[in-house]
Parts: C-alpha cells; structure tokens; sequence
C-alpha cells in the first residue's frame, strides 16, 4: 500500500521531525555518494527529499513518483523534475542510470520482485542503486506516526537476499535514524546527539532506516558463442599460396 503523496510532503516539509529526518537521511547518503558530476541521477518512490544535493552538478536529476501514490511538482521554484509513472514501467531507456536511490518504494510495493527488475533494466554499467526501507529491528517501523510505519520492513539479511535474487550484488550498508520518532521538543532538541551516539554503538542500539548499496550484477554469457572453432572456415579467409618459381 502506497503512501498518499500529500501526507509525504506534509511529513518532510512541514513537520520538525520530518525535517530532522531529511537532515539524518541526506548526510548518510552522502556518505555513499558524495557527488554525481555530470551523471544521472533518479529517485523511485519519494525520494525528492534526497536529491537536492546533486542538482547542481549532475547532468539530470529525476524523480520518479508511482500511480497509487501520486506526484507533487519539485523542486519548488525551479525547473519540474518529478514525473508520474507505472510502478514497474519507467519512462527512461535501458541502462542510462548512474545513480538510482529508491526512498518510500520498495516496502510498500505490491510486487517488489517486478520493481527491483525495472530498477535493474535502467542501471548503467558500474552505476549504484542505494535502497532505503524502513528497518525491522529498529524503533520507526513500529510507529504509524510516520511514512516509515507503513509497508514491510526489513532486515539487513532479507534486503540483500532479495536484491542478490533479482541479480543485484550488495557492496555496502548503513543505519541511520536513531533518535526516537516524537515530536517532543526534549527529542528534537537532542536529535544530533543521539544521532552521533547511535553511529558509535550501532552494534548495540538499531537505526530506523536500512541503507543497502548495490551494483548491478551480469552475469557471463553461457553459451559457445566465438569460443567454438569454426569447422568449416571460408576458404576465401585462407591465405592463397606463393607460387613457385620455375627453373629458367
């Protein structure tokens, strides 16, 4: 079940914790992508939130919004970026993506299986997907308070086997969100430190949000194809012979 778009904007742009929530969310996936200079780069689900970093530099930034959950025009006062789609049918060609990040997509899809293909079919060679779903172990996935109640969560085993079956191969991993989910001015006041506090012993105390990086896994060709020596080569591919010269 799709989150409705309206209650996504109004959570990340009109809530103290929502904001608290971007700033959290956006650090961490700088931490995988410092930039995307002259690439592109797309987000699935809502993941606007995460993509002004790469505006400026990179040579497009899409933001790819489902049917069931609708679409909100972004960034406000600059040029549309965001576009209305089929959840597994994206308007972009094969293989043209450098940079995938799918937010508020993968957890609350009714058919995860076709939307990690599609997300599949327009990576580029060498490009990286990063997945952000809501983890299983960790306090926000228990509150409906926010967009990361809803949906299926995961945990850091189900994430990566279920990318590794849609031919997805895991190259790294994060947590993030470790303040609690209140809008209690105590909690809010306090968010860095237990955000630090959290990156520390993240061994012993969970995050909220999973991050899974990826890469695009292909596999090698299994059939004969050039390796098979040709039985019956073209003789006009035979070098012709010298002629040999006659005794005067």
């Amino acid at each position: 079940m799709h989150l409705d778009v309206q209650d996504l904007r109004n959570f990340y742009y009109r809530s103290r914790l929502g904001r608290a929530v971007q700033k959290a969310v956006r650090e961490q996936v700088l931490q995988f992508w410092p930039e995307a200079q002259g690439q592109t780069v797309v987000g699935f689900g809502f993941a606007v939130p995460f993509l002004r970093p790469y505006l400026q530099d990179a040579r497009r930034v899409i933001g790819l919004m489902p049917g069931p959950q609708g679409v909100i025009g972004w960034p406000q006062g600059m040029a549309n970026v965001s576009v209305l789609c089929e959840e597994t049918l994206w308007p972009l060609e094969t293989g043209r993506v450098d940079k995938l990040l799918v937010m508020h997509g993968l957890e609350t899809s009714e058919n995860p299986g076709a939307l990690l293909e599609e997300c599949w079919r327009v990576l580029g060679p060498g490009g990286s997907a990063l997945f952000m779903v809501p983890n299983r172990a960790g306090l926000w996935s228990r509150s409906d308070k926010t967009p990361f109640g809803y949906g299926r969560p995961y945990s850091q085993s189900q994430l990566e086997n279920q990318l590794k079956l849609h031919s997805f191969l895991p190259i790294g991993h994060a947590t993030t969100l470790y303040q609690p989910p209140s809008e209690g001015r105590f909690w809010r006041r306090t968010a860095g430190m237990w955000e630090r506090l959290g990156g520390r012993f993240s061994m012993v105390v969970s995050g909220g949000v999973l991050l899974v990086e990826a890469t695009k896994r292909v596999q090698a060709p299994s059939g004969p194809g050039l390796r098979e020596t040709v039985r019956r080569p073209l003789e006009v591919l035979k070098p012709k012979p010298k002629p040999e010269a006659k005794p005067v």
